[in-house]
């Protein structure tokens, strides 16, 4: 196994290399999952470019803050749960809009640090909101309110089969994963 710290060098003599397309690949012009994480990616790095540009904040700061608009009082594990990312994003944007007086964190009930927006972060919602639904006029362009309907219905149905789904459970070498099995 190479090292972590291992930097690219020469090819040992005798070592194999694989230089051509393997036979068994995704296609990657039909492959969803890469579809919507280059869809994703594409919406996230426009959304970021421009809360940058406009703001001084990151996409993940904006989602914090609009979790907040949505949900007052949230803790961190609570937005975190909610936004579907780690609690350390969470944590360093509760950082950075703490330090922007954006919210405000007070002591709750056993430990707990519900946030709230302050009357600037409310504001800088309302300032923020547009370049996020820019993002989904984006998307949703040609779209008819049906099509919108249904597209929503199987990204939620896809997102709880994920979700049901777990961790995911490599098979054992030699036999195929159940993926592969129904394929």
């Amino acid at each position: 196994m190479p090292r972590a710290d291992a930097r690219p060098g020469p090819v040992r003599p005798g070592t194999e290399m694989v230089t051509h397309p393997l036979d068994e690949t995704i296609d990657p012009e039909n492959f969803t999952p890469r579809l919507l994480a280059l869809l994703s990616n594409a919406l996230v790095w426009r959304e970021s470019h421009e809360l940058r540009r406009r703001f001084g904040l990151g996409t993940n700061d904006w989602r914090v803050v609009s979790a907040l608009a949505l949900r007052p009082g949230a803790s961190a594990t609570e937005v975190s749960d909610f936004i579907g990312v780690n609690k350390a994003v969470v944590s360093k944007s509760v950082t950075t809009l703490t330090a922007h007086e954006l919210i405000v964190l007070v002591d709750g009930p056993r430990g707990s640090r519900p946030m709230y927006l302050t009357t600037t972060g409310a504001q800088m919602h309302r300032d923020m909101l547009p370049v996020s639904l820019s993002g989904q006029d984006i998307i949703l362009g040609g779209m008819t309110p049906e099509q919108i309907t249904s597209l929503n219905m199987l990204l939620r149905g896809m997102i709880d089969r994920v979700r049901d789904a777990g961790s995911l459970r490599a098979a054992p070498w030699g036999e195929e994963s159940p993926a592969a099995q129904r394929a």
